[in-house]
């Protein structure tokens, strides 16, 4: 992938907006990125098989409260780390991933 981030933009606490190098610009919703974080741990949550509907989830106090994009960081020049305010923080999502999800704007 030859396209790289020129600027990353907070718009508002659960949105963000990156331009690219080749001229796209593309936003993100923390409930997106958080959906699509590519970790070992959401990665098996999407695959197992749904909980039956009677089966009441038990929410901490931090998943209760509106999602938010707590931190952006760079791991080396191909990924980013990004920290929700539900706590998780594990998922490093490659340029390519980035480049791949969002809306184009």
């Amino acid at each position: 992938m030859d396209a790289t981030p020129t600027a990353i933009q907070r718009l508002a606490d659960d949105r963000v907006r990156i331009d690219w190098s080749d001229g796209a610009r593309r936003e993100y919703t923390a409930r997106a990125l958080r959906e699509a974080c590519p970790c070992a741990t959401c990665r098996e949550k999407r695959s197992a098989p749904p909980p039956p509907p009677t089966q009441l989830t038990v929410l901490s106090t931090a998943e209760a409260r509106p999602l938010t994009i707590a931190a952006m960081r760079p791991v080396g020049a191909y990924a980013y780390n990004i920290a929700f305010s539900d706590g998780h923080d594990s998922g490093l999502f490659t340029l390519e991933r980035l480049r791949d999800l969002g809306e184009a704007v």
